[in-house]
């Protein structure tokens, strides 16, 4: 038997409940198992909710799942389907449902804002990710105003407003002056959470006319700049010197002096404010003051303590900051601005509410076929969220039923679950300040057992140690586990073994008869399956003689011994260590087999020397300290801690404090860095100490507040570096006074649990709060809103009372006050309860049904008077069913279907309802006892939608030029039929499709007969049947006619495109269709078979082209892996070739080709190809020195040489001149030849590079020089193409100077130089 806790025979069924309800299959990490086993989706990945995005890039929205199969993806925009296929410029990634808005090829990002949902989903189920939020960020302009100089007089206050843009997210604000520099900032001056700039009293160097407030975007990565703010102070020195210049002698002037003023607060204004913060966010509390002096700001909170460690002061403490609040942190907080003269202050009242946190997310389940299990969602927030729950992203209770499946609110109870059972379930939690949403799969398995651990593993021990033995093995149901020693032992069974869970099996001591052969066996109904493994015991590594304890004088000679014993088939290492690190690196440490021995020694070889001994399976080690001394030697500091404290003595005695003393102990080479003093009531929990305070080492004394009610005594421990003291003896005894309790029980509630009942309840005091004997409460209750007496009555030390025979669901007001044998607590604070409730009396009247479409109706109804309700209003719920459809008039089983709408709705949608169908439903308001009476039954009926595919199609008898077809109307007409529709076209040998043939069938025809195809010819067959509201879904099929064997029959006219003129054979009431019918482009125009021919420079690319005429090709191309942008070329649109140039040899280039102008649709493009340029001409060299024909051509031009030689000597000796000049002239070199006359070019030189970038567009931040831009229509061979554009230049004889050479590709573009000054965005970039 396994080794298990025992368990009471009375709990025994009660745990083995518990543990089949939550416990559940747990499945090994085992990549290969994890691939095998099927497994609904699981969200892996997605984008966050609030998506704030760059307006100009690309726009990318994550949605990652797993699943096996693997997932299918789909996506929801606004609530209903978002088909990418019908946006060219959104693509989804490959095995992904990833989305990418391609914003750099047109787009515009507002146009994708919204609200997305991805849906990953397979046959085990579908799971849904969060509603993912887009929005593009905005940087919007400062509006124009017109701002007047600020004229203030010294000392007085000034707020210069910055009010900037509202943008997204919101910008930073700073303020800066002309040169880029911040303003200084002090207690003085300083800028308010809302951007604007504070002065508490202004100073003449307050005087300047360049105030400029910047608001940086960080998103979008711009600032802009408010226009400068004027500051004009006027000094009472300067003001008075005014005066006495326009004023006689005989005149009284003089301006008053700068008067000092007592604080007024700025900002907030008033004297209270009130300021909502979530949990977990940042409470950042604001007061500004002014005032002559400058205020300082001090900041408390009413009848509580900031809370340590999360509390920051922040801007010359006018800021408050406390960080991850809570609950707690709701309070009044009370800024105080004191100068000399007085004070002022202000009271904020923050209340903290809770966006939707978790207690309890839901967990994956993987159950077997027959099991029980629970899913479980909890969350807490402020309010108290919704939980709601979904199936495969719909409402479980529009969900198709599962009979397993049990629904009690937070919870979901599974029962008897089968292989059908499987889905992926959400849980949704949301209140008004946000939503989780969480994914959880159950997962039913039929599995055989498996065994993981591989075959024949060898396990070593050493002996006297545990061996773990692995079986991991997995299995559904859950496999039962059995070891066996020996391929013929008997099963392990006794105390000598340990069987754990997970199927590993202990041998706590492993002796070395324990070596040997363990089989495992993993059995569930499914099958069987057993594992052999291996089990070596190893005998332990020993040091049989350790290093000793040495002292050793200054420059003597040590040795450290160190002899071991091991196992033979194992191979020991040894390590010395110095103080639990490795030997220093000095020639003076010898090691050898069995010792260390130190050279030479000095004072830093003291310390601690240890033998370390390593095998693969145990170490060992021993230690021994060296001790350098001179002579003679003297003995070591000792540190240790400190000693315990004595003779407590308690004085100052009074009812809420007393005063304590004490003698230290001795420190022991250690200073004592403080006291802690711990305290023990006697009366209430006689032996438990409690933290009471703590006081620096330097304080012998203490001063110690006291609760009423309690024996206490007193001890004190001492702390120094090395650690804390043995305490001291306990103090003498204090028994402090009995006193009125000081406060009440909190979480008063009043919930009747009874339609005439109130039950009260609340949290008990705990033991100090009691603050003497005889707790007891005081419960009172009255009618609200009634002229009633207080009702109360005194109870013991509970925490809970039941009103008997109120009123159904009506108001109370309810306290419960402590008090005890000494009197009463303060007047508690009132709270307003109910009485029970009942169920609702009256049903909704005035039910309206409003036919939307086939699949929706949207309900209307009036709501019930409030006193009908006779309780908490929980919403309206909704049933409906279908009575019958109107096609074929057959009636069914009535499944009623009920949707619930929250709170005070009065109207809401019926989806996934059939189309052409009769309907009923009736209206129930709900409260928080169940449901009202029913409203009257109300009909409507769907209109006609589109039909179901075909039930089936088959196609028979094929021939050599015929097939027939035939097929079952659709399952689901959703209407009345009007026809069919066939399409077909012919499958070439690659899988290419010709052209599709189009024929409407009658509605009533269940066969037809194509004749005159092709023989030997595959066809492609798509099918669906029509109502007057459109066409339904296809179904396909392909058939093949038969090979022409005896080569006797000729293909039909037009048998080369696939068809010919007559086609098919009808039944008596066919209609024949004409050939005009078959006379179709294809579906969609499409460019294919893009080949590409490469060498060195260039590369000729073809292409096929279906659809329209008069359409305009291009080509584009780029590096391949390079994020560079497409360049394109336009091609003659009668061409499908186009030959590339100025490639670069030896380069992988991609390319596509694409057509615009079409009449209907944005244009098409193929996919992407790739080639590779041919090596550089080296590659291609050949050694020409070695042809005939260069050697003849060499031996002719040696031998018109020796002819002008001759020529020029026989002439120069009959003393004739030689005419250099004429020879110069008739052969010129073509180098310097004159530029053409027409365009000023060097003839038909022209560089590649520059072709290539005439079709590049500008990169970002290039500017166009304003004068002399040189386009490619007005010259394709300028100047510019070869050397450094409108920078070259000419000699005074028109000789061109400057290099001869392409553009390069990082060089600006020409014209680049600009006189206008440089942006301050960088320079303001490093002050943000």
């Amino acid at each position: 038997m396994m080794k298990k806790k025992n368990i009471s025979a009375s709990k025994a069924s009660l745990v083995l409940f518990l543990c089949q309800m939550v416990s559940a299959l747990d499945v090994p990490l085992d990549s290969k198992l994890l691939e095998e086993l099927l497994q609904p989706p699981t969200i892996i990945q997605q984008s966050p909710k609030d998506y704030i995005v760059d307006p100009r890039e690309n726009i990318v929205i994550q949605c990652e799942a797993k699943g096996k199969p693997p997932p299918s993806f789909s996506w929801t925009r606004n609530g209903t389907h978002f088909d990418i296929d019908k946006d060219a410029l959104v693509t989804m990634k490959p095995n992904s449902g990833t989305l990418v808005v391609n914003i750099m090829n047109g787009g515009k990002a507002e146009a994708y804002e919204g609200v997305y949902q991805c849906t990953a989903r397979n046959e085990r189920g579908a799971a849904i990710s969060n509603n993912i939020v887009i929005r593009p960020s905005r940087s919007p302009l400062w509006t124009k105003e017109k701002l007047e100089p600020n004229h203030v007089r010294e000392g007085d206050s000034l707020v210069l407003h910055c009010r900037p843009p509202v943008g997204l997210p919101p910008p930073i604000i700073f303020w800066m002056d002309n040169a880029f520099q911040r303003l200084p900032q002090s207690e003085r001056v300083s800028q308010g959470l809302n951007g604007d700039l504070y002065f508490s009293n202004v100073q003449p160097e307050d005087t300047r006319e360049d105030y400029i407030c910047y608001a940086r975007f960080n998103h979008t990565q711009t600032i802009q700049q408010k226009q400068p703010i004027s500051v004009k102070v006027f000094s009472m020195d300067s003001l008075n010197d005014t005066i006495a210049a326009n004023l006689s002698d005989t005149d009284i002037y003089g301006a008053k002096p700068v008067t000092e003023r007592q604080p007024v607060l700025l900002t907030p204004t008033g004297s209270t404010s009130t300021k909502v913060e979530l949990r977990g966010n940042v409470l950042l509390l604001e007061c500004i003051a002014a005032g002559l002096p400058t205020p300082v700001i001090r900041w408390i909170k009413e009848g509580g303590e900031l809370p340590a460690n999360r509390t920051f002061f922040e801007n010359f403490k006018k800021t408050l900051k406390i960080i991850d609040v809570s609950e707690a942190d709701s309070g009044n907080y009370k800024c105080i601005a004191r100068n000399t003269l007085g004070s002022a202050h202000h009271v904020i009242s923050v209340t903290v509410k809770a966006a939707p946190y978790w207690i309890t997310a839901p967990r994956n389940l993987v159950l077997s076929p027959g099991e029980d299990g629970t899913l479980i969602c909890r969350a807490n927030g402020n309010p108290k969220p919704d939980i709601t729950w979904l199936a495969n992203g719909v409402p479980i209770a529009i969900a198709p039923e599962d009979p397993s499946r049990k629904v009690d609110g937070d919870t979901i109870i599974f029962s008897h679950v089968q292989e059908r059972s499987s889905a992926v379930y959400q849980c949704n939690a949301s209140n008004e300040y946000g939503y989780l949403l969480a994914n959880a799969f159950v997962n039913v398995l039929a599995e055989p057992p498996r065994i993981l651990t591989p075959a024949n593993k060898l396990y070593q021990v050493i002996a006297d140690s545990p061996a773990l033995l692995d079986c991991a093995y997995f299995g559904s149901p859950k496999p039962e586990i059995e070891w066996f020693k020996g391929v013929k032992g008997s099963i392990l069974r006794g105390n000598e073994y340990v069987f754990h869970d997970n199927g590993t099996l202990e041998i706590p001591v492993a002796q070395k008869d324990s070596t040997g052969t363990y089989t495992c066996v993993a059995r569930n109904e499914l099958g069987k399956i057993q594992n052999e493994v291996q089990l070596e015991v190893k005998d332990p590594t020993m040091i049989i003689k350790q290093p000793e304890y040495k002292v050793i004088q200054r420059y003597g000679q040590v040795s450290f011994e160190c002899i071991i014993k091991h196992d033979p088939t194992l191979l020991p290492t040894v390590v010395w260590l110095k103080d639990n690190d490795e030997l220093p690196d000095d020639e003076r440490f010898l090691v050898g087999k069995d010792n260390l021995t130190i050279m030479n020694v000095t004072d830093k070889d003291d310390g601690t020397y240890t033998c370390v001994v390593n095998t693969t399976l145990d170490s060992v080690s021993a230690s021994a300290v060296l001790t350098v001394v001179a002579a003679p030697p003297t003995p070591a500091i000792i540190y240790a801690r400190p000693n315990p404290p004595f003779d407590l003595e308690l004085t100052g005695q009074l009812e809420r404090s007393i005063e304590l003393s004490w003698v230290p102990g001795d420190e022991n080479n250690s200073p004592i860095t403080n006291f802690v003093i711990e305290f023990e009531d006697g009366l209430h929990e006689p032996g438990v100490w409690h933290y009471q305070t703590e006081v620096p080492g330097t304080q012998t004394t203490v001063q110690l507040k006291l609760s009423p009610y309690v024996n206490y005594s007193f001890r004190v421990i001492a702390v120094n570096e090395i650690g804390r003291s043995q305490p001291s003896e306990p103090s003498e005894q204090y028994l402090t006074k009995s006193a009125n309790p000081d406060e009440n029980p909190s979480n008063v509630q009043g919930i009747g649990s009874e339609p005439d009942n109130l039950v009260i309840t609340w949290e008990s005091l705990k033991g100090f709060q009691s603050n003497g004997p005889g707790l007891q409460y005081k419960v009172s209750w009255r009618q609200k809103d009634v002229d009633d007496e207080w009702t109360s009555v005194i109870v013991a030390n509970v925490s809970k009372y039941i009103v008997s025979g109120t009123p159904t669901f009506v108001p109370y007001e309810i306290k419960v006050q402590a008090l005890n044998d000494l009197g009463y607590a303060p007047e508690p604070l009132e709270v307003i309860g109910h009485s029970g409730e009942d169920l609702p009396m009256v049903a909704p009247g005035n039910v309206q049904v409003h036919v939307i479409n086939s699949t929706l109706a949207k309900v209307h109804w009036d709501p019930v008077p409030p006193k009908t309700v006779r309780g908490h209003l929980q919403g309206y719920k909704v049933y409906y069913w279908k009575v019958q459809s109107l096609s074929r008039r057959n009636r069914r089983h009535v499944e009623k279907k009920i949707l619930t709408f929250r709170g005070n709705k009065t109207f809401g949608m019926l989806p996934g309802l059939e189309p052409y169908s009769s309907y009923k439903l009736n209206v129930r308001v709900v409260n928080g006892k169940g449901e009202g009476p029913a409203s009257p039954d109300k009909v409507f009926k769907t209109p006609e939608g589109v039909p179901s595919s075909p039930s089936f199609l088959k196609i028979t008898n094929p021939t050599l030029d015929s097939l027939t077809l035939e097929w079952g109307s659709p399952t689901h007409p959703n209407g009345v039929l009007t026809s069919y529709i066939l399409k077909f076209q012919p499958i070439n040998n690659t899988h290419e499709l010709g052209p599709l043939v189009e024929i409407r069938i009658p509605a009533n025809e269940s066969s037809l007969i194509l004749k005159n195809l092709n023989y030997s010819t595959r066809y492609k067959f798509y099918f669906n049947a029509q109502t007057s509201v459109g066409s339904g879904s296809q179904i396909t099929e392909e058939a093949v006619t038969i090979m022409d064997e005896a080569g006797i029959l000729r293909p039909a006219v037009g048998a080369g495109k696939g068809y010919s003129e007559t086609l098919f054979a009808t039944s008596p009431v066919m209609h024949i269709v004409r050939p005009t019918f078959y006379k179709v482009q294809p579906l969609y125009p499409r460019i294919r078979n893009v080949t590409t021919a490469a060498a060195e420079t260039y590369a000729n690319i073809s292409w096929e082209y279906e659809g329209p005429d008069h359409v305009n090709f291009y080509v584009e191309y780029g590096v391949a892996g390079s994020k560079e942008d497409w360049k394109k070329e336009i091609v003659n649109a009668s061409r499908s070739f186009f030959v590339l140039k100025g490639l670069t040899p030896g380069t992988a280039y991609k390319v596509r080709v694409g057509a615009e102008g079409l009449s209907q649709g944005p244009g098409v493009r193929s996919s992407e190809d790739v080639f590779e340029t041919g090596p550089a001409m080296a590659s291609r060299q050949v050694d020409i020195a070695t042809q005939g024909w260069f050697i003849g051509l060499m031996c002719a031009v040696a031998l018109l040489i020796l002819i002008l030689l001759i020529v020029c000597f026989i002439r120069r000796n009959k003393g004739g001149k030689y005419p250099v000049k004429e020879k110069e002239d008739a052969h010129a070199d073509p180098e310097i030849q004159p530029m053409k006359e027409d365009d000023g070019t060097f003839g038909e030189y022209r560089s590649l590079e520059s072709d290539a970038e005439d079709h590049k567009p500008l990169k970002k931040g290039s500017r166009t020089p304003s004068d002399r831009t040189v386009k490619k229509e007005d010259s394709d061979d300028s100047l510019v193409d070869y050397g450094e554009g409108v920078n070259g230049q000419f000699n005074e004889d028109g000789s061109f100077i400057g290099q001869y050479s392409g553009k390069k590709e990082k060089e600006p573009a020409e014209g680049n130089e600009s006189s206008e000054a440089p942006s301050p965005v960088n320079a303001m970039n490093s002050f943000v």
